[in-house]
């Protein structure tokens, strides 16, 4: 299987990129954006190789995570994430891609088609936040005093692991936990309006609750919907069994004839 990896010049970073599998003519690429906290293997270790076989995967880790090298001062934002999705795309020459996204990539994914939308064919969603109503108080509470010892080990192993700097795992720490804390809801209005086919997943042990998954699915034209039994918030993406023929499927079906 082909692969290849680089670092592209993206908004002042060296943005780590991998690229997955042979292009097709009739498939764009399928780009993958990772969760908060996580690097392309730690979001997608158990779908690429898998999703590779039938398309070109493109994977890459944003400002400060992985091996993509911080800008300390400049905070983490979906919006700007969002951004560099659109121009390290732009960089590699591509012209439209299916994007899923994971997690606080989920939110990403969102405001990529919301931002660029010709870019994004087709969109996925697992376990992305749309709004405060995505999760329980609790959940949003616990940023308020939230400590590095939270952190799953798996996630600061592998920021240890890959980063440029892996001393500063508590400043990353801090940064994600200051994104969460300044998330800002996006409109209903906005959702209704976006134009790429999407698919929502979510596992019924979430951390986002099973309604925001079934409201982004209502509010989102063209949408279909999977709740993942017995299927917690870190096992999601794991589920390479029940995701890949569910995520072909959905990547190969004709785009609707409305769009």
């Amino acid at each position: 299987m082909e692969f290849q990896k680089g670092y592209a010049p993206v908004d002042g970073l060296s943005m780590y990129y991998e690229i997955h599998g042979s292009a097709h003519a009739d498939r764009p690429p399928l780009v993958l954006i990772h969760g908060g906290g996580d690097t392309i293997q730690t979001s997608f270790g158990k779908l690429i190789p898998e999703l590779a076989r039938n398309r070109q995967v493109i994977a890459f880790e944003q400002q400060g995570f992985g091996h993509t090298a911080d800008i300390p001062d400049r905070p983490f934002s979906f919006e700007r994430s969002a951004d560099n999705t659109a121009a390290l795309l732009e960089y590699l020459r591509v012209e439209q891609a299916d994007v899923l996204g994971f997690s606080n990539g989920g939110t990403i994914a969102l405001q990529v088609a919301i931002r660029h939308p010709r870019l994004v064919r087709k969109l996925i969603i697992a376990s992305g936040f749309f709004n405060h109503d995505g999760a329980d108080t609790a959940f949003w509470a616990g940023f308020e005093h939230a400590q590095l010892q939270q952190m799953p080990k798996e996630l600061s192993d592998a920021y240890l692991a890959a980063a440029p700097h892996p001393e500063n795992l508590q400043l990353f720490f801090d940064k994600c936990v200051q994104r969460m804390r300044n998330f800002k809801d996006i409109s209903v209005d906005t959702m209704r309006g976006i134009r790429s086919p999407a698919l929502v997943i979510a596992g019924d042990a979430d951390v986002m609750r099973p309604e925001q998954a079934v409201e982004e699915y209502r509010l989102i034209p063209h949408s279909r919907l999977a709740v993942l039994p017995g299927t917690e918030h870190m096992e999601l993406t794991s589920r390479a069994a029940w995701l890949v023929p569910m995520l072909n499927e959905f990547l190969d079906a004709p785009l609707p004839p409305s769009r």
